[in-house]
């Protein structure tokens, strides 16, 4: 088993020589149709949203035009991305208040977007780190499953695994990081496909691991 430093250090060297460019799974054009974008993402594929918002944006691709759409007219176009309810009342709401208070601009500003209907600290982090590049480790379940993967958190929550990752690697590499993990753990170190003992980043960190490993919940 390597140490902590040398798995970070291979981690960070391997994942950079398979992505050098990390592009943005989400399609979108502006700060807004990012934030929509991410929403939407929650319980739902990266695909399936790519799907959607071309519709949904080409009724209103900005806070004002989405303010005035009814709740129904956009949860009939966003239902197949799941918990449409929610996320309908959500994107119209925050459309809304993004007129209100705030010009009718995303904010740069963590504290300002996580009081935004339907934006945790998961979404706001990603249109910190994706739209403005401010850094940012957004931890969603794959990346919390990879990290456990290779020694480099115990949390039990993602809360706990964004805090040891943003300690172990370098300010400057985490929005790339974040893209890194999650297109990896998609081609190498799915949940099906890795148990920890498969995949290159598994087998060199943990070249005689004996038995699959077991993740902590997020």
């Amino acid at each position: 088993m390597l140490r902590k430093a040398a798995r970070v250090a291979f981690i960070q060297q391997h994942l950079q020589a398979l992505y050098p460019e990390q592009p943005i799974p989400l399609d979108h054009k502006d700060p807004f149709t990012l934030l929509i974008a991410v929403l939407l993402s929650a319980q739902c594929t990266d695909e399936r949203v790519n799907q959607v918002t071309p519709a949904l944006f080409a009724l209103a691709d900005n806070p004002a035009d989405m303010a005035r759409l009814t709740v129904e007219a956009i949860r009939d176009i966003i239902r197949p991305c799941g918990l449409s309810p929610q996320k309908s009342a959500a994107i119209k709401r925050l459309s809304e208040i993004l007129m209100a208070e705030h010009g009718g601009l995303v904010p740069v500003d963590m504290e300002a977007l996580e009081r935004l209907p339907g934006v945790g600290h998961k979404t706001a982090s990603v249109v910190m780190a994706q739209a403005f590049g401010v850094p940012a480790f957004p931890v969603d379940t794959h990346i919390h499953r990879l990290a456990q993967r290779w020694g480099l958190t115990s949390g039990k929550n993602v809360v706990q695994t964004e805090r040891d990752l943003k300690r172990l690697f370098p300010e400057s590499a985490w929005n790339s990081l974040h893209l890194q993990i999650i297109f990896y753990g998609r081609e190498f170190c799915s949940a099906r496909g890795c148990d920890g003992r498969v995949c290159d980043i598994c087998r060199t960190c943990y070249p005689h691991r004996k038995h699959p490993k077991r993740t902590l919940k997020a």
